[in-house]
Order: structure tokens, then sequence, then C-alpha cells
């Protein structure tokens, strides 16, 4: 592969891991309620997730690519029939925007844990931000999504590997503050499929106008391998970084930023931006795909689209940030398990034409 492949295939990649790694994921609540709550065993859960995610993101970016969908309206109907397509359709689309809200919520949070600013202001402030990137083209956007990610890695490995070589408490107790009670179900590997389920639906929309603007099949489901990959890694960090501090993260709203600040105040400051940019990252990327399915990018319909949006978003940031997580993130993850399961049958039924078709091809020879 060359070297511009290879770069557009990384682009891809972080805007992938950008839209996916938001408010819930970069806070640190989704890996407490998904997976830190079942104790040692999330790590296992983890691992499943992230191969999950790396195959169906694969299918998902192969399918976006054959399609050259605009929006995720022509995957849907190849996957479902357009009559239950148009169903999985308008849910996944509100539910995207239901998650914007929830990244607006989070922002608000996260300014106000941070800088001590109050939640509406921060709010605000990433609704005005999230207004102009939305007004550019779609290859600005994802390049735009992009930046962020390689520096949450860098700052992941620095506050999770402190907080792993200074526990609060040792990985051998970690069990006795574990509480299930506090995940979605009390199965670790259910609740595991659940967030493979929440990833796929989160970036499903992205990952189908992402395949069809890649010049390559191969670019893009590379792209998605990659993204899978780093997701996992990230969460892997993350999962091990809670833990540590177990007995405290049931108690905050953003556990990572505690881990940050365990650091040092200042690096606690830092990653509060960190956090805010990829909010936005995924206010953007939630978005995008909600308003390209009812007009079309850049038309007066989508401006407007866009601004009523926004602002009906920012009266949703009263529910408050963990209560939207408690609320949207499990059912969304069922919608993504549909989707993920249509995928799943559809490259296996690929696979065994394109085996009969093999097989046909070597008799003809043969005779």
């Amino acid at each position: 592969m060359s070297n511009g492949n290879k770069r557009a295939s990384w682009k891809y990649a972080f805007a992938y891991t950008g839209i996916v790694v938001g408010a819930g994921f970069a806070t640190g609540q989704e890996v407490l309620q998904f997976f830190a709550s079942h104790g040692l065993i999330s790590i296992a859960g983890v691992i499943l997730t992230g191969l999950i995610i790396m195959f169906i993101g694969r299918q998902a970016a192969k399918l976006g690519y054959s399609t050259h969908a605009e929006s995720h309206v022509l995957p849907l109907n190849t996957l479902f029939g357009k009559k239950f397509g148009l169903v999985v359709d308008i849910i996944l689309a509100f539910f995207l925007y239901g998650l914007a809200i929830v990244m607006i919520a989070g922002s608000g949070a996260t300014f106000n844990e941070g800088f001590g600013i109050h939640p509406q202001i921060g709010a605000v402030v990433l609704i005005v931000l999230a207004f102009i990137t939305l007004l550019m083209d779609f290859d600005k956007i994802v390049s735009i999504i992009g930046v962020i990610t390689p520096v949450l890695v860098i700052a992941l490995f620095l506050i999770a590997g402190y907080n792993i070589m200074n526990p609060m408490i040792p990985l051998s107790e970690v069990n006795q503050y574990n509480d299930p009670s506090r995940a979605p179900t009390s199965s670790w590997w259910f609740d595991a499929i659940t967030y493979a389920g929440f990833t796929l639906a989160t970036a499903f929309s992205f990952l189908s106008i992402m395949g069809s603007e890649s010049a390559r099949q191969s670019i893009v489901r590379r792209g998605a391998v990659y993204g899978g990959l780093l997701i996992m890694v990230l969460m892997l960090l993350i999962t091990f970084g809670v833990l540590s501090i177990l007995p405290i993260a049931y108690d905050v709203a953003l556990p990572t930023m505690q881990m940050a600040s365990n650091v040092s105040p200042w690096f606690g400051t830092a990653y509060s931006v960190i956090i805010i940019l990829l909010i936005y990252n995924s206010i953007v990327g939630f978005l995008f795909p909600f308003l390209a399915r009812f007009t079309k990018p850049g038309s007066k319909k989508y401006k407007i689209l866009l601004a009523v949006s926004l602002v009906a978003g920012y009266f949703g940031t009263y529910v408050g940030f963990v209560e939207l997580v408690n609320i949207i993130y499990p059912l969304f993850g069922y919608v993504g398990l549909i989707i993920g399961v249509m995928l799943t049958i559809r490259w296996t039924f690929l696979k065994i034409k394109a085996r009969k078709l093999a097989e046909r091809f070597s008799d003809n020879n043969e005779e």
C-alpha cells in the first residue's frame, strides 16, 4: 500500500475513533457503567467489544463504499429492505440526534468540573463551534475530527499509566468494590456486546458516508479496522485506570478527570480541554448524518435544520449528563446490535456466494 493510501486509511481511522470517543467514553462514564462495574472480568468484556467493532466497522465501511451512500438510507435499505429499512433509518437518525444532546450536556458538565464555568454557558460555546464546523464540506469535517485523536491517545497513556502504577487499590482487590447493579445488566458479556452495538450505531452513518467518499474500498476498509483497534486500546487504558480508582469512581461524574487530577492539578485542567474537544468531535459527527438524512448538506434547509437542532439540543442539557447516558445508551446499543447482525448475515451470504462462484469457475476450467 502506498504512503498516500496509508495516510488516507489513518485519516479515516482517527475520524472513526474521534466519533466514537465522545463525552461518555473520554470521561470514563461509559467504561464505568458497561465494563468496570463488573470488576476484573471487564477486561475480557473490553476485548470482546473491540473484536466486534473491528469486524462490524469494516463491514459497514465496505457497504457504504459499494452503495455510494450520501447518508445511511441506502445501506439500511440494502440490509433490511425499503419498509423495515425506513423504520431503522428514522430510529437511527433520531437516536443520533439524541446522542448529540448527550454530548452537549457532557460539555456543560466538563466546563463546570474543569473550569468552574456554568454548564449552560459551556454548552453554548460548543454549540457555536459545532454550528461553524457543520457549515463546512464533509472532507474538512473528517480532517478536523481526526486531529484531536492522537493527542487523546498520548494523554490516556500518561493518565492511565500513572494511575495503574499508583493505584488506589491493587487489582487483586478490585472485585471487592465492583457493583454490577450499576451496569445496564448483571451480565458482563451481554453488556460488552450491547456496547459494541452502541458503538456501531453511533458510527454506522458516518462509516457509510466515509466509505462512499473513499477513492478505494481497501483504504476505508483498513481505516475501519485501524480505528476499531485504536478504540479497543483506548478502552483498555481507561478500564484499567477506572479499576485503579474504583472505590471513588462511582461518586464522580467524570472518572477520567479524577484520574488526570491524580497525576497533577494542571494535568486535570489540560485533560478537561481534551474532553471538550472530543465532545465537539462527537457533536459534529452525530449531527452531520442526522442533517444529511433530511436535507442536502450546504443547502438552505440544511442550515435551518442545523440551527433549529442545536437550539433544541441546548434545552435537552437540563436533563443531566449521567441520566442521559443511563437512558439513551443501552437502547441505542440494541439498535446497533440489529444492524450488526444484518451486516454479519450479509457478509456470510457474500462469502458463500463467492465460494460457489469460485467452485463453478474451477469446474468449468476442469471441463
